[in-house]
């Protein structure tokens, strides 16, 4: 076996011995991230109370619930404050639970759906036209309604293997 400079003890030496990683969360980042996820569930729930069943009959037909424009108004200033939140997570957070090996399966399924529900967004705002607009919205908000859920698992099961190690 060949030693390099940075192997100068032996490979039982507390020294070469992996460090615990911590992978907790500043408080302030916690409470954003918590008060992030409650604002934008609550705000898509409103949208969709709203769109689907707060319509009223006009004189033109079918009108919209005042409470639906500000739902979305809502919604999006929160998602733009939790994709700030998400860029503070990917130096500290998500590149040490990568480098740990910790939580990888929820953390990569946060990755996939966080990064579908930008997606589908960005595509409600600015790609959808008209005809493809109900699909777009469709695709947002079922992987919206399961994010808290998949939320919940991957916080439950990062407490419970810090608590092993």
């Amino acid at each position: 076996m060949r030693l390099n400079k940075h192997s100068k003890h032996s490979l039982h030496h507390p020294s070469t011995l992996p460090r615990p990683v911590s992978l907790k969360l500043e408080r302030w980042q916690r409470r954003g991230i918590y008060a992030a996820c409650a604002v934008l569930a609550l705000s898509g729930v409103s949208w969709l109370i709203a769109h689907f069943w707060l319509r009223g009959a006009g004189e033109f037909g079918e009108t919209v619930s005042p409470l639906e424009p500000w739902s979305m108004k809502l919604h999006g200033g929160a998602a733009m404050y939790g994709l700030f939140l998400l860029g503070t997570l990917l130096n500290g957070h998500i590149r040490r639970a990568l480098k740990g090996r910790h939580n990888r399966g929820t953390g990569w399924t946060m990755v996939i759906v966080l990064s579908a529900l930008v997606l589908s967004g960005y595509a409600l705002y600015y790609v959808a036209g008209e005809a493809d607009r109900p699909t777009w919205s469709a695709i947002h908000w079922v992987i919206g309604l399961a994010l808290p859920f998949l939320g919940v698992l991957h916080v439950v099961l990062g407490r419970k293997s810090t608590a092993k190690t």
